[in-house]
């Protein structure tokens, strides 16, 4: 795939890297991710936060570059509205035009806001909190707004639970549904923090999958690929997709059966967009 094709390619893995280690930018913008996330918020402490902002502005043209050749979404998450840092992080954006946002904690009041400072800014809303969830319908019709992301683990703290499973079902459809009914893409499922644990990130994967999720939000380069893989149509769906299409071809628009079951439009549709999936 060309750098302009993957570029406009709807992202399945979305890579965080510390904006306090500016030398993995580039190693992970090569890394085989679609987007590549430098984290201004959780991943840097307070007392470091402005002097690693600062430390990017150098290298940031050229990181650009590099991600625009590669075919690389290139973000930045900004700390979060309400923080301390919050505005020096949208003057740097502006000054860098880094206008590709991942906004933690949103909620409609925040993504408002952040309309009203950089207008310009593709927002990436990171819901992580019951508020946010409360406001779900206005974020995901928000101006501007690209793709929701879930904060698994932010929310799990908002809410109290230890379980990272049932629990926080009810809020994986919930971003799946209004991600459908805003006419955006499916969303990015939260990270797998189980490092090295190949088992732990394909059952993570699998389960978005299942939800409806098209993405997921990583935390080192090894996950790249075994996300890549488990998010992608397997063997026998790529094999049924291409029964159903090739039946329904030959038909000339009569009903038909595959495999003792009847072809209609849903299920012919759900065929073409898994061989759309596959590429």
């Amino acid at each position: 795939m060309s750098a302009t094709a993957k570029l406009h390619a709807l992202a399945r893995s979305y890579l965080f890297v510390p904006a306090t280690r500016a030398e993995r930018i580039g190693l992970a913008i090569g890394s085989g991710a679609d987007a590549v996330i430098v984290d201004f918020e959780d991943a840097v402490a307070p007392q470091a936060k402005v002097s690693a902002r600062e430390g990017l502005r150098a290298g940031w043209a050229q990181w650009q570059a590099q991600a625009a050749a590669a075919g690389v979404a290139l973000l930045v998450r900004v700390n979060a509205a309400g923080s301390e840092y919050h505005a020096g992080d949208l003057d740097w954006c502006r000054a860098q035009q880094a206008f590709g946002l991942v906004l933690p904690k949103a909620d409609a009041v925040a993504l408002a806001a952040l309309a009203r400072a950089m207008p310009q800014a593709r927002c990436y809303p990171l819901m992580e909190t019951a508020a946010g969830f409360a406001d779900l319908r206005d974020v995901s019709r928000a101006a501007g707004v690209v793709r929701l992301l879930f904060g698994s683990i932010d929310l799990m703290f908002d809410l109290d639970v230890a379980d990272e499973d049932e629990p926080l079902d009810y809020f994986r459809s919930k971003l799946v549904a209004h991600s459908r009914a805003a006419g955006l893409p499916a969303p990015v499922d939260g990270v797998c923090t189980a490092l090295g644990d190949a088992a732990e990130l394909a059952r993570h994967t699998a389960r978005a999958r299942r939800f409806g999720f098209g993405a997921k939000l990583l935390i080192h380069p090894q996950q790249v690929a075994p996300v890549h893989a488990g998010l992608a149509p397997s063997a026998d769906q790529l094999a049924w997709a291409r029964r159903i299409v090739a039946t329904a071809a030959d038909a000339n628009g009569a009903a038909v059966a595959v495999d003792g079951k009847m072809v209609d439009r849903p299920v012919l549709e759900r065929a073409r967009r898994i061989l759309q999936q596959a590429g």
